[in-house]
């Protein structure tokens, strides 16, 4: 009995390990990928600022991969360059320090020096303009070559909305405005829907009409044209889903699925009372589950709400109904079974494209990534947008777990879209704030003074920390389950 315990103790401990060893494995991947994607594209980004300063003769005297306050990883200067090539140990961007220019090295005793002809400041305001703009004009048409290239490598696929028999899942408020389950969604009166993305939301949100198939039959419902889209996303359940069938595809050894004797031939019925006739009911249940577990305060409490009920339809005609232990070592409960993807049985999509035929493809993609994130900032601005902020663990988690090159180039391209545009805002310490005095300037005739310069680079600077803090205050939020 004594050596069975130990046995029973030894297994338990590798468990625990080989779980904790794969979370740091797919930490570690995601956390590569984050690195070496905004690697890239903050090299790319200054290097847009450098070749802009090049080619007006401006001096760039550092050019940095990360920042490096108080120390560098490395640096080097070449022979007779007027540059320092260096590495930082804070990975939260990087720099091109251009002479005679206010910018985040906050250098003020320069500027007090006489102006000079390799300045930043002696050079004509168009010059400095495309100085300025030179890392975001970069990142926007690195996106789109990237999306170019991702289509003419791997084409696109997809599994179009028309083409899910099954149709989608609603939640009470999209029933509210006439949707039933199973309903196939076509379109809306701007066009046809791609397949499930952000992008259906978004035209969902937007329309007045949307166009699906009920019961094998065209019918249009009438649609209010603003539903909050955030609201849509973040609902549970959320306002639509595909509709997922509850069947079993395989259960994972050891888990608790496996205990109670689980099979792929089995049908679960309901789970502490609660009928779930598809996998979409059943991961709302676990979500109800998860939610108390949360609000729990004591370990009594935790283990009796993971102690669930379990009502299943055997292979062999017999309901069985039953207790399992959930397991929650994940940082969420889960059963342990993977549902079959219904998804795989849809005729899926594939549009190849030619060299050439990728560019416009890519652009047009491009555009309506930006065009979508643009249109969507709107709700950052609300109690749940500002809740919805993510910093680098948010940013982490959208890579895949795996190293997959289709996903990381696709997140990359993202990326660079979102620096370009959150780098041309009208913010003091960001390129667009400079762009916005530089064509104060330009319109008015007038220069704002260097001290003004500097002080709405220190406000500027603030801002943007502000904002790094809430961000990446929200992730340590998330991972707690606070929010």
């Amino acid at each position: 009995m004594v050596n069975g315990g130990r046995s029973l103790t030894k297994v338990s401990a590798f468990s625990a390990f080989t779980v904790q060893s794969k979370t740091m494995e797919i930490f570690l991947i995601k956390a590569l990928q984050l690195m070496l994607a905004l690697s890239i594209l903050v090299l790319l980004h200054e290097g847009g600022h450098f070749f802009f300063s090049k080619l007006f003769g401006v001096r760039v005297e550092k050019f940095y991969l990360f920042f490096d306050p108080w120390f560098h990883l490395f640096e080097f200067k070449p022979k007779n360059s007027d540059t320092t090539y260096g590495m930082g140990w804070l990975p939260l961007g990087g720099y091109c320090k251009i002479s005679g220019m206010i910018d985040e090295s906050f250098d003020t005793e320069q500027m007090k020096q006489p102006e000079q002809p390799w300045e930043f400041r002696s050079k004509p305001a168009w010059q400095r303009l495309l100085i300025m703009i030179g890392g975001v004009l970069v990142n926007f048409v690195l996106a789109l070559f990237i999306y170019s290239m991702i289509l003419f490598h791997w084409g696109d696929d997809y599994v179009a909305t028309k083409d899910m028999k099954q149709g989608m899942a609603f939640n009470s408020e999209a029933k509210a405005l006439g949707f039933q389950d199973h309903d196939i969604l076509v379109g809306t009166e701007e066009g046809a829907f791609k397949t499930y993305d952000g992008d259906m939301f978004r035209a969902l949100s937007t329309a007045h009409r949307v166009d699906i198939i009920r019961n094998g039959k065209p019918m249009s419902l009438q649609l209010p044209g603003d539903i909050n889209m955030l609201g849509m996303f973040k609902a549970t359940p959320r306002f639509v889903e595909i509709y997922q069938p509850l069947r079993i595809d395989s259960v994972a050894k050891g888990t608790p699925a496996a205990k109670i004797g689980l099979t792929p031939a089995d049908k679960i019925l309901s789970i502490n009372g609660q009928k779930v006739e598809t996998f979409n009911a059943f991961t709302n249940e676990m979500g109800r589950i998860d939610d108390q577990l949360a609000a729990a305060t004591t370990a009594k409490d935790s283990a009796a709400i993971l102690n669930a009920q379990l009502t299943v339809l055997k292979a062999n005609g017999d309901t069985l109904t039953t207790s399992v232990q959930l397991d929650a070592s994940a940082g969420y409960t889960r059963m342990g079974f993977v549902n079959y993807n219904i998804v795989r049985d849809y005729k899926e999509t594939h549009i190849r494209y030619g060299f050439f035929e990728s560019f416009p493809a890519g652009i047009k993609y491009g555009w309506n990534v930006l065009s979508g994130y643009v249109g969507d900032m709107k709700y950052v601005f609300s109690k749940e947008g500002a809740k919805s902020l993510g910093g680098f663990g948010a940013l982490g988690s959208l890579f895949p777990p795996m190293w997959d090159w289709h996903a990381f180039w696709l997140m990359t391209a993202f990326l660079s879209i979102i620096l370009a545009f959150m780098n041309i805002l009208p913010i003091p310490a960001l390129d667009g704030g400079h762009v916005f005095f530089l064509l104060y300037e330009m319109i008015t005739g007038r220069k704002p003074g260097d001290k003004f310069l500097t002080y709405a680079e220190y406000a500027g600077f603030t801002i943007l920390l502000l904002l790094l803090v809430v961000a990446n205050l929200n992730d340590v939020l998330r991972l707690f389950g606070i929010i």
